[in-house]
């Protein structure tokens, strides 16, 4: 009975497992550079959402902003529109979220 018990546990380990890690393998993070064509901070200020227009195919891109760091540059204008951004992001529930969010030329 041990033994029996064993097995199942570990077999629903690995169900666990292989169904987590296919979840985060699929989620797949696109790179995208283009320019800011407009930015909004959220009232709180932790939140930007950004308007990126992509230099490959001239579409419009809304991607939210949430690492602080980035949020800092924005609110000190260091990040404005009309900067080339390199962007790496997710989509999350339907809205891009924001990996990686620095301009091309460095800072």
């Amino acid at each position: 009975m041990k033994k029996f018990v064993s097995v199942v546990a570990m077999l629903a380990l690995v169900a666990v497992s292989l169904v987590t890690f296919s979840t985060t393998a699929s989620a797949a993070e696109i790179t995208i550079v283009g320019t800011i064509t407009k930015i909004e901070m959220s009232a709180d200020k932790k939140v930007a959402t950004t308007t990126l227009k992509d230099s490959k195919s001239s579409e419009l891109v809304v991607i939210e902003v949430k690492d602080d760091l980035t949020i800092d540059k924005i609110n000190d204008k260091r990040i404005v529109v009309g900067d080339e951004i390199r962007c790496k992001y997710n989509v999350v529930d339907g809205k891009n979220v924001a990996r990686l969010f620095k301009k091309t030329a460095g800072c």
